[in-house]
């Protein structure tokens, strides 16, 4: 089965209400351009103007004003929505980095927790330090769709091919993201272009796209890539929707003529014992 896919582009900003109608607006022009699954970029919800925003706005897993937005969404436009990240309370305090994927009938199918946190000194004197509000997961998440099986990943985790090598056989990644400018820069394409033709399957990737009120520059970039890591739409920055058709027959055609799953080892120990003594 064939599907409509999309993957949204915000510039997020530290205002909740505001982003939840820019958002609603851009899933509209994604149900009007036939999505039947969408995509929300990690922190759509708020970006604040500093690390500790997110605290005030987090939720009790199950019960708060964001996941009920992201439920009556789904429900609204008819699609698979896939929530992109949210704070959801973690017992020490911090919160959880929480990507949800909610059902047509706004049923919640699934809840992914982000493992792993940008904690980087990058060059210029840009830094992060996530694991001061955010408790890392630790468990890989897929969700069955209609179009088969679909893993759960935010950002940072897209450069730990481990995490998407436990969604080996997947039919689609989904990659919501607030990757900087720097980084994305140099890395994002390559990186999303690897996932996707390691794996054999449909990468979809939201990301942030401009400035945003704390200074921060996101890279935007967001776009759809097949399992031959074919870039089958992008944007630049700003919002917008990005479409793109998702064909299972292709799929199946990349894995039955190059059958790399399939020809997946176990590994040989660490690398350690493999360097000469």
């Amino acid at each position: 089965m064939n599907a409509q896919v999309a993957v949204v582009q915000m510039v997020s900003s530290d205002v909740l209400a505001d982003n939840l109608a820019h958002a609603g607006s851009l899933l509209a022009q994604a149900a009007a351009g036939g999505a039947q699954l969408a995509l929300l970029p990690e922190n759509f919800a708020l970006m604040g103007r500093d690390e500790k925003a997110k605290l005030a706005i987090m939720e009790m897993d199950g019960d708060g004003p964001i996941q009920s937005w992201l439920a009556a969404q789904a429900q609204r436009f008819g699609l698979w929505l896939i929530g992109g990240s949210i704070p959801l309370a973690a017992p020490d305090g911090r919160c959880y980095a929480a990507c949800l994927a909610f059902d047509p009938a706004g049923q919640r199918q699934a809840r992914y927790d982000k493992i792993h946190l940008f904690d980087v000194d990058l060059a210029g004197g840009e830094s992060y330090r996530e694991s001061r509000t955010i408790t890392p997961g630790s468990t890989p998440v897929a969700v069955t769709t209609p179009w088969g099986q679909l893993g759960l990943s935010i950002c940072y985790d897209l450069r730990f091919p481990e995490l998407y090598r436990c969604y080996a056989g997947a039919e689609l990644l989904v990659v919501p993201s607030a990757f900087t400018q720097q980084t994305g820069a140099a890395h994002w394409e390559c990186l999303l272009r690897t996932r996707a033709i390691e794996n054999q399957a449909y990468v979809l990737a939201a990301d942030q796209g401009g400035l945003h009120q704390n200074g921060r520059q996101t890279f935007g970039g967001s776009m759809i890539i097949d399992p031959w890591g074919q870039v089958l739409a992008r944007m630049d920055l700003g919002e917008g929707v990005a479409l793109a058709q998702v064909d299972m027959e292709f799929l199946r055609r990349c894995r039955s003529n190059l059958p790399a799953l399939q020809h997946r080892r176990q590994a040989f120990g660490s690398a350690s014992q493999a360097l000469p003594t």
